[in-house]
């Protein structure tokens, strides 16, 4: 837009930088709980795993300690899962979070673009009309010296 240009130009831009933030902390935020998520689900498999061979191999074990090796694995393990879903929910909530942040920004963003393509139409409209109105002038110009 030519003239005076779009005196929002600079809060335009930096809501584009902001959103462009916001994308980025989301994206982080999404990546950290996919991964937090691969490894419950590694966990649960290994446990899910170790369990199958326990039960195979109960009647095969030897000594109460190779009992107890496997009890106290499966506690830790429980542990271990149960701190990793609480993670995971706490992840979740971050990235709950994020993603608002980002709708917001995106938002804030489409306010400014929405008004600026407004201001431009405007502009084009009045450029039309001035240039319109040049014509007729010029037009009403030729049509007297005719006469």
């Amino acid at each position: 837009m030519k003239g005076n240009g779009f005196h929002l130009e600079q809060v335009l831009n930096y809501r584009c930088e902001m959103e462009k933030m916001r994308k980025q902390e989301f994206a982080s935020a999404k990546r950290e709980f996919e991964r937090a998520d691969d490894r419950l689900r590694r966990e649960k498999e290994r446990v899910e795993n170790l369990s199958e061979e326990f039960s195979h191999r109960q009647g095969e074990l030897e000594s109460i300690q190779e009992l107890r090796m496997y009890v106290d694995f499966f506690a830790r393990k429980r542990v271990d899962i149960k701190n990793q879903t609480e993670r995971l929910d706490q992840l979740g909530s971050i990235v709950d979070d994020r993603r608002a942040f980002l709708l917001d920004a995106t938002k804030d963003k489409k306010v400014l673009e929405s008004l600026k393509e407004q201001k431009v139409k405007e502009f084009n409209l009045k450029m039309e009309h001035k240039e319109q109105t040049f014509m007729d002038e010029i037009s009403i110009q030729k049509m007297g010296r005719k006469r």
